[in-house]
């Protein structure tokens, strides 16, 4: 029997560890190509996503959050190749985000999916 993919939903995929925010954002081009080795491919990405930083509370350091718009399966298959990417010094951790704060992914999978 295949399997059933949920719902996709915002998933907040966060890697930590970053000690400035010039490292973190210095992630960005290889996570970005790791999503999308060929940003010149027509429509859509196969995982809408988008990128931002957010401080720590319990340090200095700075997280950088990877917004992806897809099921639970296949954010914690993205979260694996991120953690692949980033090595082990730096934790990734995956959890469910406010569709509210990423509305551009939302918006931008009932664009390429063709919904109202």
């Amino acid at each position: 029997m295949p399997m059933v993919e949920d719902e996709p939903r915002v998933y907040e995929i966060r890697i930590h560890g970053c000690p400035t925010s010039q490292e973190a954002l210095a992630l960005q081009a290889p996570i970005e190509r790791l999503l999308c080795p060929d940003p010149d491919h027509a429509p859509p990405c196969e995982v809408p996503w988008s990128l931002t930083l957010a401080g720590e509370d319990t340090d200095a350091s700075t997280t950088l959050v990877l917004g992806v718009y897809t099921s639970s399966d296949r954010a914690m298959r993205v979260a694996d190749r991120v953690r692949m990417l980033v090595g082990e010094t730096r934790a990734v951790a995956v959890s469910e985000g406010e569709a509210g704060e990423w509305e551009e992914l939302v918006e931008q999978y009932r664009f390429e999916k063709g919904l109202s």
